[in-house]
């Protein structure tokens, strides 16, 4: 847990930015765990390296769904414009279609308490309305990894061990992209506010003549500075002090990315430092 996140934070005021970070975990399994398949074997006691590391792919593989599952819901709740879930939606079948049986090999691995009795759920219970559950148990059974077709296989279902890092990364930089797009969106709205606050306030922030600058930057966050050249040497502190005023006024706060513990705000926009704009709160 990061030591500089407040007392009140919590992982429920953006689970697109948790599913982004569990998304990137998971990626990074997903290449570890390939890169030591395809390398020398190890003994681990009774049990080959190889053999290990493919269940840790299948689960991580599955988990990137839960990822997308998790994205997919924080879009929804936050009104996302459809294209944006569409998007997301496409990169989740491509990946499917890249590794279709992900599903029934994980639940076969994961659920083998019942699928060692022909009790599972899914093909299983399909299989029970015309053969017996130890039957069933026996065609669903003998999990493992191949190196020479470089195949991971549950029973009758079998994975692709080569396309599981394309299909990772490919679903991992859907997700980025749109996590990125809320970003810009809560951006956009934050320039709008800071913009408005201003305004109401008769503090001209018109680019690009006006005094007051406030710009949206490449890394999603929004910047207030002064052009020095509008603003009348004698008045650049009375100007700087309002700016402060109503800033903190209308729940924001701007910080040095220098000096992020700083006070000094109104002396440092008379030097003409860009501040960074944030909210008060979550």
């Amino acid at each position: 847990m990061n030591s500089n996140l407040p007392d009140d934070w919590s992982p429920a005021d953006n689970p697109y930015s948790i599913a982004l970070s569990e998304s990137s975990w998971l990626r990074a399994t997903v290449a570890l765990t390939v890169a030591r398949m395809h390398g020398d074997d190890v003994q681990v006691g009774w049990f080959s390296s190889r053999q290990i590391d493919a269940r840790t792919l299948v689960v991580a593989l599955r988990q990137l769904l839960a990822a997308v599952k998790l994205e997919r819901i924080a879009l929804t709740d936050l009104g996302m414009d459809p294209a944006v879930i569409t998007a997301l939606d496409d990169a989740e079948q491509v990946f499917l279609d890249a590794l279709p049986n992900i599903k029934h090999v994980r639940d076969g691995l994961t659920h083998f308490e019942d699928w060692a009795r022909g009790r599972g759920s899914g093909p299983q219970k399909d299989a029970r309305k015309t053969a017996d559950p130890r039957d069933v148990a026996r065609d669903f059974w003998s999990f493992g990894y191949d190196p020479l077709t470089d195949t991971v296989t549950m029973g009758p279902f079998t994975i692709s061990v080569s396309a599981a890092v394309p299909a990772a990364n490919a679903l991992c930089d859907a997700i980025y992209a749109a996590t990125r797009e809320v970003d810009q969106r809560s951006t956009a709205e934050l320039r709008d506010q800071v913009v408005q606050a201003l305004t109401d306030a008769t503090i001209p922030c018109t680019p690009p003549q006006d005094p007051v600058l406030v710009s949206q930057g490449h890394d999603m966050r929004v910047w207030l500075s002064f052009n020095l050249s509008s603003v009348p040497g004698g008045e650049h502190k009375e100007l700087a002090e309002r700016v402060a005023t109503v800033t903190a006024h209308a729940g924001l706060r701007l910080t040095s990315s220098a000096f992020p513990e700083a006070q000094d705000i109104a002396e440092r926009l008379v030097t003409g430092e860009p501040l960074r704009v944030e909210r008060n709160g979550p």
